[in-house]
């Protein structure tokens, strides 16, 4: 009987050893929540910003912070110019240290 309880419990680690690994990953940005905090807080910012100068309306567009002060922007804006002034808008926030602009202008149909 305890042959069979040893291998039940080797074979449920050995599954769950992944997901342990995966958890514990210390490079992942939201493993600290002063960096996590701080990452919300730029984003919001920028998010606030976009919205206050109009170009809220960008359609599917995703602002995302990483730990050392990156922005990552994606989606589809209406014109070169909403592209141009969201880019700024990042650019200028406090504690931004670089942009990444992957917002494509929407195409007319």
């Amino acid at each position: 009987m305890n042959y069979k309880i040893a291998t039940t419990l080797f074979v449920i680690a050995s599954v769950l050893a992944p997901v342990a690994a995966y958890a514990a990953d210390s490079h992942s940005d939201r493993s600290n929540a002063v960096n996590y905090v701080k990452d919300s807080i730029i984003t919001t910012k920028i998010k606030t910003r976009l919205a206050a100068d109009h170009l809220g309306s960008m359609k599917h567009v995703t602002v995302d912070t990483d730990r050392d002060g990156g922005v990552w922007m994606t989606g589809t804006a209406n014109s070169q110019e909403e592209v141009d002034k969201a880019i700024a808008i990042a650019r200028n926030t406090e504690g931004v240290k670089s942009v990444h602009n992957d917002l494509k202008v929407q195409k007319d149909r």
